[in-house]
């Protein structure tokens, strides 16, 4: 009874200060001396939007295949490195845990006849693989691609690390986001042709080795290069809200306020930060959109991002970003894993610039299409080939008359 008792004088003493809450908290201020004090009237709600589905971003095929892609260009990779240019079954046989391969090598290899050529190999009757016309002038053109851009993605590597807490990752993490930054596999493996001076290999704790930059030039984000297009100081997200989203006026009004606090480069010092302030909320918001903003394809496996937490000092519940802000990142399920795909990338064509090589790995695809007709037609036509067998075997059953020869069954 005390307590109904005291929650309802609570109660009251709040609704006498209302009309003076304006006057109590003023809308913002700022702290002199101290940077990023600005705070919102709006502070920090703990949002959760129900996830909606959307067809646009569930039907990019260059996203949703690169689960299958990955270990066909890895698989790929392991025959052009061949100075033979085709290779046993038994190179690969044990390598696909290493390979992401998620089923039986040789298996895997014959699901894309359009890119893997099978032959008999010249003992023991092997099966052996080499590439297809196509599919090697493909890697051709990939070829082509990796050395004209060779400084564009040294450029990549060197913002990613410049975005973290002491601008140094390990190599291991490295070599886990190649595939989304578009470096080749043995990138780290030639280091004298793929890196320059501002690169340095360093030791790291629990004996990680790790690469580390050393930066003294101005580094600018996506955000703020377009900015600087549209000749303003005002650099606010871009949202790109789905047809069936809706967000309760609560939210709406967090969100409204949270564009008007300042943007904090991804590559600018944030260790006076408070990790609990909205000005750190959106800070993070501005290391995604640049992390994805470089990737080839402007995506990457949650699991992925997840794994960066404690390099680019995101909060222990980082996912819950993209659940707070769906109106910049989209999250698919395909695949039986959950991809983040940035908005912008797909909704405003001008404002990231797209890479040659995503127009290669289009190709890879368009060829991993090809290889489902060839399947089809193969299993129509061995369908059709036992159904002849059968005829013809039937019509041996059966006299000269037609009529069937006792001991013998057309079923």
């Amino acid at each position: 009874m005390l307590f109904n008792l005291e929650k309802s004088a609570a109660k009251t003493i709040r609704k006498l200060l209302k009309p003076f809450e304006v006057s109590i908290l003023p809308y913002s201020y700022k702290i002199p001396g101290l940077p990023f004090s600005q705070i919102q009237r709006y502070s920090y709600v703990n949002v959760y939007m129900k996830w909606k589905k959307d067809s646009y971003y569930e039907s990019i095929e260059h996203i949703h295949h690169s689960i299958q892609l990955k270990p066909v260009i890895a698989l790929k990779n392991c025959i052009t490195q061949d100075p033979n240019g085709c290779i046993p079954i038994s190179a690969v046989s044990k390598r696909g845990l290493q390979l992401d391969v998620p089923m039986k090598v040789a298996r895997f290899m014959r699901q894309y006849p359009s890119i893997f050529e099978e032959f008999t190999g010249p003992e023991h009757n092997h099966p052996w693989f080499r590439l297809t016309l196509e599919a090697a002038e493909i890697d051709r053109d990939e070829k082509r691609v990796y050395e004209e851009s060779r400084e564009e993605l040294r450029s990549r590597l060197r913002k990613m690390i410049l975005m973290t807490k002491e601008n140094v990752l390990p190599l291991q993490i490295i070599q886990g986001m190649q595939w989304y930054l578009g470096l080749p596999n043995d990138f780290l493996q030639h280091p004298e042709q793929n890196l320059d001076e501002s690169f340095r290999f360093v030791e790291m704790e629990d004996g990680l080795k790790g690469l580390a930059i050393e930066n003294r030039e101005k580094v600018y984000s996506i955000m703020e290069k377009n900015a600087m297009k549209r000749a303003t100081d005002v650099i606010e997200f871009p949202f790109f809200p789905s047809k069936a989203l809706r967000m309760k006026s609560k939210i709406e009004n967090w969100l409204n306020e949270f564009q008007k606090l300042p943007y904090i480069s991804p590559y600018e010092d944030f260790s006076n930060l408070d990790p609990t302030s909205d000005i750190a909320e959106k800070r993070l918001i501005g290391v995604l959109h640049e992390l994805l903003s470089l990737f080839i394809d402007h995506s990457a496996e949650r699991r992925k991002l997840l794994c960066l937490k404690k390099y680019f000092g995101f909060p222990q519940k980082v996912h819950r970003a993209f659940e707070r802000h769906p109106h910049m990142f989209y999250k698919s399920f395909r695949n039986k894993t959950c991809t983040v795909i940035l908005k912008e990338a797909y909704c405003n064509e001008s404002a990231i610039e797209k890479h040659p090589l995503l127009s290669v790995r289009k190709k890879y695809i368009m060829l991993m299409k090809e290889s489902e007709v060839i399947l089809r037609n193969r299993r129509m036509e061995n369908r059709l080939s036992s159904f002849s067998e059968k005829l013809a075997l039937g019509s041996n059953d059966l006299d000269l008359g037609g009529h069937e020869i006792p001991g013998f069954s057309l079923k």
